[in-house]
């Protein structure tokens, strides 16, 4: 049972990421019949450390506090990425998994676990941009660019920010059950559990090729996506064969043909929800996707959400025309 949890930090902590989970587990909820958990903020270089946005953090414990921890959560820093860790620090989180304690990251906070091989042989996430350099700097890792977290067991790793709030919850609801994860997360006015994943706030992954061959047919792709193509059609505007097109595509783009349509369709889906009171259906057949059926389908594949979902996320409500007001009824 999870009873000792310790946030682990380094100069440079990002504040609202430790204040995530000093909020989750930090807070003294007994009065509401909830679990109360012994916590402590532990630093790996002294007792006072200065933050991101400038001010200090004092009274904080040593490393040897690591050993009596259930969770050792790590917020995320200023250069995690490419910054040296501490050796005696990546020797007590590997000691703190071999002896069964878990360990959370937050955003580049996998970095920080990555030093450790932590992640080796284990999927993993981090903030959007950066799951390539995490896969990078650590092959071994098994890198999940979509998710909001990850669960590995002993290893839990979550995506940028807010996704920090979505792990901690479900590390709620495992020990504790939904009951009290609901109930801290209508306290944190946080919904216990958000549909989707991380895909579904970046912007534009997919970036604009500098081909040559087929740059002018890619083109021609994106201004007639709700058009009906075949890489027979492509190829004989592009003047190849469809083999050495489709080839040439894959070289050009990182990808294939119809993976490239899928997603620049769902992108102008995503930018029609957004920015547009447009019908599911009517939204359907401008990006390409025929019916609302096939646009739920493909979205929920691309982005692990639906499309009415994400409108309500990154729109809002759809607004409506006011009824007029009703006329005086008169009588000759």
């Amino acid at each position: 049972m999870l009873t000792n949890v310790a946030a682990v930090l380094l100069d440079g902590i990002h504040p609202f990421e430790l204040g995530v989970i000093s909020e989750v587990f930090g807070l003294d909820r007994s009065a509401d019949g909830m679990p109360v958990y012994d916590f402590a903020a532990v630093s790996a270089a002294g007792p006072t450390l200065t933050t991101h946005a400038g001010f200090t953090i004092g009274g904080l414990q040593g490393l040897d506090r690591l050993a009596a921890a259930d969770l050792i959560a790590v917020p995320t820093g200023s250069a995690y990425p490419t910054r040296a860790y501490p050796d005696e620090l990546l020797v007590a989180l590997r000691g703190a998994v071999d002896r069964g304690a878990r360990v959370l990251s937050v955003c580049t906070g996998a970095f920080l676990l990555g030093a450790a091989g932590l992640l080796d042989g284990r999927r993993c996430t981090t903030h959007w941009r950066h799951t390539q350099e995490l896969a990078q700097r650590h092959p071994r890792a098994i890198v999940d660019p979509d998710v909001l977290y990850v669960d590995e067991g002993s290893v839990i790793t979550s995506a940028g920010t807010a996704a920090a709030i979505d792990a901690c919850i479900h590390v709620l609801r495992q020990e504790h059950g939904p009951e009290v994860a609901n109930h801290i997360a209508r306290r944190m006015v946080v919904p216990p559990h958000r549909d989707g994943g991380q895909a579904q706030y970046i912007e534009r992954p997919l970036p604009r090729t500098r081909c040559d061959t087929v740059g002018e047919v890619l083109g021609w792709m994106e201004r007639h996506l709700d058009r009906e193509m075949t890489v027979d059609q492509l190829a004989a505007k592009a003047h190849m064969s469809p083999r050495t097109f489709a080839r040439r595509f894959q070289q050009e783009t990182g990808t294939t043909p119809y993976r490239w349509l899928l997603r620049q369709r769902v992108l102008l889906a995503q930018e029609l929800l957004e920015s547009t009171d447009e019908t599911v259906d009517a939204i359907a057949s401008r990006s390409g996707f025929g019916t609302a059926a096939a646009l739920r389908h493909h979205f929920i594949r691309t982005l692990g959400t639906t499309p009415n979902t994400y409108r309500r996320t990154f729109r809002g409500p759809v607004q409506t025309a006011p009824r007029p007001a009703p006329q005086p009824v008169t009588t000759g």
